[in-house]
């Protein structure tokens, strides 16, 4: 059974990455606009990731005899001024889920909840990956600069990326 604190974290933790799904569809179209199929075809499959993580809590608190709870999401943003911009967003996206997944790991030690954090562990993995992929593409456009070659070049291997 889960102690109150951590069924309302993880259902924040849910929520959250229900809006991060939100935003990487947002983030997608926004590419889709600017004719950057890759990249909008990268941020689809985050997507799809964020949905899974979602899942997967979901999952968890209902297998532990918990109440999921979901909250509105509010509106994404829908425009950037360039791709950077956007993966930068993105980045920024990432180091929040992993500061908020590092502090419910927290909470679960706290709370001696050693089955929340054995589940827990996987997604301080994740993050890792999550972060580090999102930190390769942001250095490739710095790199880049204003080579609009070189942008896509990026673009076509974004959109070899497979589904997780």
């Amino acid at each position: 059974m889960l102690s109150n604190k951590i069924e309302k974290a993880i259902n924040k933790q849910i929520n959250h990455e229900f809006t991060n799904a939100y935003t990487y569809l947002a983030m997608s179209a926004w590419f889709d606009n600017q004719n950057l199929s890759g990249f909008a075809h990268w941020m689809r499959l985050q997507r799809e990731d964020e949905l899974s993580h979602a899942a997967k809590l979901v999952e968890f608190v209902v297998d532990r005899g918990g109440r999921v709870e979901l909250e509105s999401i509010g509106k994404p943003k829908g425009s950037y001024n360039s791709p950077k911009e956007a993966i930068a967003a993105a980045l920024k996206l990432e180091q929040t889920t992993t500061a908020l997944v590092n502090n419910l790991f927290g909470l679960a030690a706290e709370e001696k909840d050693y089955a929340t954090q054995s589940r827990l562990q996987w997604f301080v993995d994740e993050q890792v990956e999550e972060e580090k992929s999102v930190s390769e593409i942001l250095a490739k456009l710095e790199m880049a600069g204003d080579s609009k070659g070189t942008l896509l070049m990026l673009d076509h291997q974004l959109a070899k990326r497979g589904k997780s």
